[in-house]
């Protein structure tokens, strides 16, 4: 690829990977909870976003790479997973748009013993770990979604995902104090999902589309 036309394609192939990985980590769940935990606490906080962030990263860097030497020798195999990743986030958007319509709020009790740093981030990988959702999401889907990229601008788009997580993590941890209350409040949840919804519909149109350009 033209160095220019590299140039001029990296900063929206990072924000597609931002919007994707941020699309899939924002959700309530034990891991974003437990995060959240941490943050309220003020106790491991570094190491436990550290260490979220940076499986994330391993595993969406894995995924890409891998799943671009899988898919370079196979044409119709990328194609089949790109119409499949659209089908996935056309139906993750609508899940985000029902959920926009009820009640939800994330708990991040704070009652119960301190843990130890060893404690914490063994929890911290068990949530992360031992969920098969985080394989799915970060090898599968973001692996195959930025495998479709051109070879020059895959970094951008695992610097755009990985970031992503990072920048997550780092706020609930950190800004959890702030962040609690309004956690706590339903109507947060609901513009969170409707604006979650609206991007994963975007992302699908556009994997639809260069999946059928490509053929």
């Amino acid at each position: 690829m033209d160095p220019s036309a590299t140039a001029s394609l990296a900063f929206p192939v990072f924000i597609q990977g931002l919007a994707l990985s941020l699309g899939l980590i924002v959700a309530i769940g034990a891991q974003n909870a437990f995060v959240l935990r941490q943050g309220l606490r003020r106790e491991h906080v570094g190491s436990v976003v550290l260490f979220c962030a940076a499986a994330d990263a391993v595993l969406i860097a894995a995924g890409v790479m891998g799943m671009a030497q899988a898919l370079g020798q196979s044409p119709n195999l990328a194609r089949s997973l790109a119409l499949a990743g659209a089908a996935f986030l056309a139906f993750y958007g609508w899940q985000a748009l029902r959920r926009a319509r009820q009640v939800q709020r994330l708990d991040a009790s704070v009652a119960g013993s301190s843990l130890s740093l060893a404690a914490a981030v063994a929890q911290a990988a068990a949530f992360t770990l031992l969920n098969p959702h985080v394989y799915l999401d970060t090898v599968l889907l973001v692996g195959s979604i930025g495998a479709h990229q051109p070879a020059a601008l895959r970094g951008w788009f695992i610097a755009g995902a990985a970031g992503a997580s990072l920048a997550w993590f780092s706020l609930l941890g950190y800004g959890a104090r702030w962040l609690a209350p309004w956690f706590a409040r339903p109507g947060a949840w609901q513009v969170l999902d409707g604006s979650i919804g609206a991007t994963m519909f975007v992302l699908s149109a556009l994997l639809v589309r260069h999946a059928l350009i490509g053929m």
